[in-house]
């Protein structure tokens, strides 16, 4: 540890509530070298042997679940959700163990195509030491999407959670201990710096957060020459076409908005509407934003929690200011409110926006619904494609295949068909980040397991060695 303390502000009442050691450079250079350590025995046990150490991780989170929950509920402010992520993360752990065996491909020579007596196999060897660095958002699911994977490769892993959200690490760290993982997986609470640091003792990096800090972590991962796997922003659009059911429409692009404060990466923050379906749909968005309640001063009641980085409010403050200022309007919401210390914002719906404001061109990630019109399904995807990010997109239509002609337009990892950000809710499908949303194989499906491998080559000669004289000139 450094001794450079760094301070946390509960996001419900805005008071420093928790302080915590970041690590140093020395600290997470010992860190590494005692789980390389261990990692040699680990690699070496079987996949099966590995998922059944992992299965008694999940069930001793389990016993620590209460204590990794309140942790989390005062990491972010929301309780319902704080729950779902440690009920997630079981599943995670237990889904993947009953799956991983099952992934990777059974050795076996074959025969060279051009040379039958030369034959190859592969064997996979899993990168050492993986480090994750995750964001404040969704702390524990951010934290373990990457490490569950890894563990079950065969890496050990060092997870550098946000400064924002450190809490929940404390009881977590308990349960690994209890699972006798302790060797192999380990939290090295810090800030940016101590992410920088993390990236020169690993093998592989896993980020998750907003593009201009991924870019920073791709450029000192490529100064290694390590890869670098990176989750990153998305501006998210959401298109109504006219055939759409309106009770659809507007609970989808509600809830895909507003989940979560909108602080998701997946959320949507664009909604483009067929021009015959606009009016309605505006109306009946707005009167269901309105009928949106804050978690305040009850968490156990409402769907909307505070702010979890106070700093975001001044984030979503500015674009509102430069959305007013073009000529957008504010339909319900879009004032920054202060609740008990915190910082709170209702769903925010928005109209007359233009493609030159900071609101569509930039990550909001808060609960703001910025809604235009288009005359034609060519406007749409124009529209939705005028982005730098490529997350991912939604479309609504009267039938599936209607949505799906659509969806293949967009570009973007993923898109959910009649319904919107169920990537938030559905982890099976295989998809990779387009544009500035991030780089590297999907951490979903098998690929989200098969990436912490490095392919080696057997190449085995079964006949007589090739003289030099083969290859005489003459």
């Amino acid at each position: 540890m450094s001794g450079r303390t760094i301070e946390v502000a509960n996001p419900r009442t805005g008071a420093v509530d928790y302080r915590f050691e970041a690590a140093d450079e020395a600290g997470l250079a010992k860190l590494a070298a005692r789980l390389r350590a261990a990692q040699n025995g680990w690699a070496v046990r079987s996949i099966e042997d590995r998922c059944q150490a992992l299965l008694g991780w999940a069930d001793a989170i389990e016993r620590h679940k209460d204590a990794i929950a309140a942790a989390l509920e005062i990491d972010t402010g929301r309780r319902r959700i704080a729950r779902l992520e440690v009920e997630g993360a079981i599943a995670s752990i237990r889904g993947w163990a009953a799956g991983a065996p099952h992934l990777l491909p059974k050795p076996q020579w074959v025969e060279g195509r051009m040379n039958p007596a030369i034959r190859h196999q592969a064997q996979d060897v899993p990168y050492a030491l993986t480090g994750v660095i995750s964001p404040w958002n969704f702390p524990l699911t951010l934290s373990l999407i990457d490490t569950i994977p890894a563990l079950i490769a065969g890496s050990a892993v060092i997870v550098k959670p946000s400064e924002v959200t450190p809490r929940f690490a404390g009881p977590l760290s308990a349960a690994i201990a209890e699972a006798g993982l302790s060797d192999l997986l380990a939290f090295a609470p810090g800030d940016g710096a101590t992410g920088a640091a993390l990236i020169d003792e690993v093998d592989v990096v896993c980020f998750t957060g907003s593009v201009p800090t991924g870019k920073k972590v791709a450029v000192r991962a490529a100064g290694r020459l390590i890869p670098a796997f990176l989750e990153l922003g998305g501006k998210d659009p959401l298109i109504i076409l006219e055939s759409a059911d309106m009770d659809r429409a507007v609970t989808a692009a509600l809830r895909g908005s507003v989940l979560s404060t909108g602080q998701a990466c997946q959320s949507i923050e664009r909604i483009y509407v067929a021009r015959k379906l606009y009016p309605a749909f505006l109306d009946r968005l707005v009167s269901a934003a309105e009928a949106v309640r804050f978690n305040w001063p009850d968490i156990n009641s409402g769907e909307v929690g505070p702010m979890i980085f106070a700093r975001q409010a001044d984030i979503i403050a500015g674009q509102l200011e430069d959305a007013v200022a073009r000529g957008a309007k504010i339909l319900t919401g879009g004032k920054i409110e202060r609740h008990g210390g915190g910082y709170w914002i209702a769903p925010t719906v928005l109209t007359d926006v233009t493609h030159d404001m900071a609101v569509i061109r930039e990550e909001t990630f808060g609960p703001i619904l910025p809604v235009m019109a288009f005359d034609s399904v060519e406007e749409a995807v124009r529209l939705a494609n005028d982005t730098v990010y490529g997350l991912s997109a939604a479309v609504i239509a009267g039938t599936i295949e209607e949505a799906e002609s659509v969806g293949r337009q967009l570009e973007a990892g993923a898109v959910t068909l009649n319904d919107a950000a169920l990537t938030a809710l559905f982890h099976e499908a295989e998809k990779q980040s387009f544009k500035q949303s991030g780089l590297g194989p999907s951490r979903m499906g098998a690929a989200g397991l098969l990436r912490f491998f490095r392919r080696k080559a057997l190449i085995a000669q079964t006949g007589a060695p090739a003289p030099l004289s083969a290859f005489c000139e003459g």
